[in-house]
């Protein structure tokens, strides 16, 4: 894993000297509005009372660092964040004593004691010690991603101002503040670089002598910020959950004035009367994604040399680096379904006015592109995966510990990095599991005696895979499966066997687990799973007690034939056979597969139970749909109509209104061809749970939910999980005339639509490889040839022109 850090510049001039770049708010890719976040809410930074205005600020990143920026005019507040600020440490949390009781329960449960098997499971199919602290880890050797603190600049002004504008441009991924006080214009432009690990915020005046200020940093607790040799250091150790130190980190501010006085005086630095100032910080941490020890990155080191690093480079080439590799990802796919000119509207102005209407399809262009720009700001190439919040977290205790949920969120982050062509940035999650792989095997060999690894519903970056602390939701033993979907998908859409043979011992290693766990089911024969939970969902049990384990529920029956079909495949993709794969291919046609109920709905359960919760914002049970494809409406038309009336089902009660479970739906309602349903569902996201700089909430913040729309949106336009790439498969009336770009299909294809009065006039593909390739549009279906790297234009009924 590459060890990033990050430098941030800081650039107060009276000139210009960036690139030009017009300043239209009615450019079509910017998020503005004509007021600040207020950086006034300094004290208590664990509550919440700050939210509201953290939720105005705008994010930057660049995959290792974060950072918000509030662009409050007198007192301008850039809450700081690095990918591995995390407490916490190693700790052995798996159970010896859970396998003993495993074969009990699940007789228990075969013969429909459902009570006692639940207070048995709950009393034995745990972690041993705190687990996650039941979400609240900070203090615990769970451990929590936490804020590496604050960056204040005070001007020391009172005035009025006018004139404000403040915007973040997804197209040069540049936030831009400007304003009038004191007669004064003055301007703001901060962006982050991958390339030079740095962030840069450049303000301007159109008067000389006037950037005066005083900057300091800080953050709630376990830091000191001191000057040593003329710059200014914060320090410190975050707690191991064990009484100790853990991971140490540091963040290093360095200043130069043009005109005017710049000095260090104790924890600040202090401007006075300058026309230009540079501000250079750089953050990193001692933490290695290396276990067992997890730690060894010099630094102190990295970030003094960092600095030194950044004052070598001037300003324009920083910028232009910057705007290269960026655009390099963003800049793959566009995407316009407003024809029309665009309205300037101040995006707050714009959200709320979405709540009553519905209907602003710019909103919605610019909440897909939102979805590429977050998850290249908090995903790349030998960075850490983005986490539930992204890289962004404002507290020292970050909901659910702002860790890796795998029942569906870290999934859902990376759901979109294939079909909107931003494969590279996949890559962090498979270094994750792959760290997590040793843990995993202790785990399974511990808990359960099996071969092979396993991971449950939570893990961290400390390489925690034990259940959880609580069974109702901790037992959920699909985590490693689900994660393991995700080798054979980028495999599928980049064909690359360099990766494939890489993770292929990671893969057959997950299945080993499972080929170890399933049970024959005594009454059907089946290959089952358990003892079980469809996360996070209860039942009324025959026996009248409300439980959430079971044997074979429908959730951990598709995960597992999701994966004992991909490691098929991927043997088949490398020339493996032999008995093994044979016995795999065995188990996976003796699975107890997906289920009709006596309503027409796909069964949750192996049996038909009535759900405590009708609405449940979890559809486990939806996998084989999206993002598996066990079924689609074109092999599995009988599943497929059971699983929309799920769909139907959860929605009539309630369900389908958490940020990331409504995100969920607009895939699961595209994979069923049912535009102006999956329609229906981005719209909830966008009226109910989407924050004022358009951050989803689950409640409260979770990235998830922004980056499940954006993948929802992508299989609106494009599918290619059922043998073919299916054109506009779920396209709603409110879109009748739109363009995409740069969308890639399984195959490594890139794909070009364009349409209006809802009918397709024109497809680009743009193939990696030499292949053969079925379309699907409508009712019509062809067969082409692709030669590597040769464009083909086709027209609306697809002929070639």
């Amino acid at each position: 894993m590459k060890h990033t850090t990050v430098i941030l510049l800081i650039l107060l001039s009276i000139t210009s000297c960036s690139t030009p770049k017009k300043e239209s708010p009615q450019d079509p890719l910017k998020i503005w509005y004509n007021e600040p976040a207020l950086a006034t809410a300094k004290d208590d930074p664990n509550g919440w009372k700050d939210d509201a205005e953290w939720l105005k600020a705008l994010p930057l990143g660049n995959g290792s660092f974060g950072a918000m920026v509030f662009g409050d005019v007198n007192l301008e507040r850039i809450q700081l964040n690095e990918e591995s600020m995390w407490s916490g440490s190693p700790d052995d949390n798996d159970n010896p004593e859970a396998f003993a009781a495993q074969a009990k329960i699940r007789e228990l449960l075969f013969n429909g004691n459902y009570k006692e098997a639940t207070e048995l499971t709950n009393s034995t199919q745990i972690c041993k010690g705190e687990g996650s602290g039941h979400g609240n880890g900070a203090e615990v050797p769970f451990g929590c991603f936490q804020t590496l603190g604050d960056l204040w600049i005070d001007n020391g002004q009172k005035e009025p101002y006018e004139n404000y504008h403040r915007e973040l441009d997804l197209d040069d991924a540049i936030v831009r503040i400007s304003y009038t006080q004191n007669g004064v214009n003055y301007k703001r432009e901060i962006f982050t670089s991958y390339p030079d690990q740095i962030m840069v915020v450049r303000f301007t005046a159109d008067k000389p002598g006037q950037i005066s200020f005083n900057a300091t940093m800080d953050r709630p607790e376990n830091f000191k910020t001191y000057s040593e040799d003329e710059q200014l250091i914060m320090s410190g150790a975050l707690p191991n959950g064990k009484g100790q130190d853990g991971l140490q980190y540091m963040a290093r501010l360095k200043g130069a004035n043009k005109k005017g006085a710049l000095q260090y005086v104790g924890d600040r630095l202090v401007v006075e009367n300058a026309d230009e100032v540079i501000l250079y910080l750089s953050a990193s941490t001692d933490y290695v994604l290396d276990p067992p020890n997890y730690k060894g990155r010099d630094y102190k080191n990295i970030t003094e040399a960092n600095i030194n690093k950044a004052l070598a480079k001037s300003f324009n080439q920083l910028l232009a680096d910057h705007t290269q590799e960026y655009q390099n990802y963003f800049k793959r796919v566009s995407f316009d379904i407003t024809p029309e000119p665009i309205t300037p509207i101040p995006t707050g102005t714009r959200l709320a006015n979405y709540k009553e209407t519905k209907n602003d399809t710019h909103l919605e262009e610019l909440m897909f592109q939102y979805g590429r720009y977050l998850l290249i700001s908090s995903s790349r190439p030998g960075t850490l995966p983005a986490n539930l919040q992204g890289i962004w977290a404002n507290k020292i205790q970050t909901p659910w510990n702002g860790d890796y949920h795998t029942d569906i969120n870290v999934q859902m982050n990376y759901w979109l990095a294939e079909t909107t062509n931003l494969s590279e940035l996949h890559m962090p999650l498979f270094n994750l599991i792959t760290s997590l792989v040793p843990s995993g095997e202790r785990t399974a060999e511990v808990q359960y005696h099996n071969q092979g690894w396993v991971l449950h519903p939570i893990t961290n970056v400390w390489g925690y895979t034990s259940p959880g602390e609580s069974a109702s939701w901790g037992m959920h033993a699909g985590g490693g499966a689900w994660l393991s979907t995700h080798i054979a998908e980028h495999y599928n859409f980049s064909k690359d066997k360099d990766f494939l043979k890489q993770m292929y011992p990671v893969l057959k290693g997950s299945v080993e687990f499972y080929m170890d766990w399933l049970v024959e089911d005594p009454k059907t024969g089946k290959l089952v799973s358990g003892p079980a939970v469809s996360p996070e969902n209860t039942f009324i049990a025959p026996d009248g007690s409300r439980s959430q384990i079971s044997m074979g529920p429908a959730h951990d029956q598709q995960v597992i034939w999701q994966l004992f079909t991909d490691f098929l495949n991927a043997s088949k993709e490398l020339g493996i056979s032999g008995s093994y794969v044979q016995k795999v291919s065995e188990a996976r046609n003796y699975l107890l597969g997906p289920k009709i109920g006596s309503d027409g709905r796909l069964m949750e359960w192996a049996e038909e139970f009535e759900e405590v919760e009708p609405g449940h914002r979890h559809i486990s049970h939806l996998f084989a749909l999206h993002p598996g494809n066990q079924i689609s409406r074109i092999e599995t038309p009988d599943l497929a109509a059971a699983a929309g009336k799920s769909l139907d089902y959860r929605i009539a009660n309630g369900g389908g209104g958490t940020g990331w479970s409504a995100a969920w739906l607009i895939n699961q309602y595209a994979r069923l061809g049912d535009g102006d349903k999956a329609k229906s569902s981005l719209e909830t996201v966008l009226s109910k749970s989407t924050a004022a700089n358009l951050f989803g909430l689950h409640p409260p913040f979770q990235m998830d939910a922004n980056f499940g729309t954006t993948a929802g949106v992508a299989e609106m336009l494009l599918q290619s999980h059922a043998g073919a790439i299916e054109l506009l498969p779920a396209l709603p009336k409110a879109w009748p005339t739109g363009k995409i770009t740069g969308l890639k299909a399984r195959g490594g294809i890139e794909v070009d639509i364009e349409w209006s009065h809802g009918k397709l006039d024109k497809l680009v593909l743009k193939s990696d490889y030499d292949q053969t390739v079925k379309i699907r549009y409508h009712k019509m279906v062809v067969y082409l040839d692709l030669t590597t790297g040769e464009v083909m234009n086709l027209d609306g009924s697809l002929g070639k022109y």
